[in-house]
């Protein structure tokens, strides 16, 4: 399988709109839940809605640090932005992995990045639309280098380096799964408690 390329801005245009997307996705669905209904679990084995914005939050407090350094960094020493992204190999199995419907490949979380507890406070959400607005400026910080030659370590192998690009992209990607997961969380709940008004 060859390595995808594409235009940098178009790569970027892409990310920014889906982060977009996103922000306008957690103001209208998460931020205005009760204690209740953020912590309302579908059943004991899985998450609820509040857990799957811990858990991103947890891997957002990793990797958003650690990308800023990076991008500072590669600024100070002169890089510049090149006029395609390349995906590497890692980066693109990992990106593929984790466009697959949570339906069809199911992941087990590593410990320290799986949710603290059952009982979250709403503060969860603003945390996370404040990843949300960090995430979306180091894509724009990230234009103006060379998002093929900096390289972030994995979270989980952290020997195992990827491209800045294919790292956002997983980042993005990652949160449109959990958010979907979330979303699907909260659908059932609806429903089961519209059910047991009856």
């Amino acid at each position: 399988m060859s390595a995808v390329v594409r235009a940098t801005s178009d790569f970027f245009d892409q990310l920014t709109n889906d982060l977009l997307t996103l922000r306008v996705q957690a103001q209208r669905q998460f931020r205005t839940l009760s204690t209740e209904e953020l912590n309302r679990r579908p059943s004991p084995s899985r998450w609820s809605a509040g857990q799957c914005l811990e858990h991103l939050n947890i891997v957002g407090g990793y990797y958003l640090p650690s990308i800023a350094r990076r991008i500072a960094k590669a600024q100070a020493g002169g890089s510049k932005p090149t006029a395609t992204v390349r995906q590497g190999f890692f980066g693109r199995r990992f990106v593929n992995a984790m466009r697959q419907p949570a339906s069809k490949k199911s992941y087990v979380t590593p410990q320290r990045y799986a949710p603290t507890g059952t009982r979250l406070p709403r503060t969860v959400a603003e945390v996370f639309s404040r990843q949300l607005d960090e995430l979306l400026r180091l894509v724009l910080l990230a234009r103006q280098v060379n998002a093929n030659a900096v390289l972030i370590p994995n979270a989980v192998f952290p020997l195992l380096m990827l491209r800045l690009a294919d790292q956002l992209e997983f980042l993005v990607v990652h949160i449109q799964r959990h958010i979907i997961q979330a979303e699907g969380v909260l659908a059932g709940n609806r429903a089961s408690s519209k059910m047991s008004v009856r």
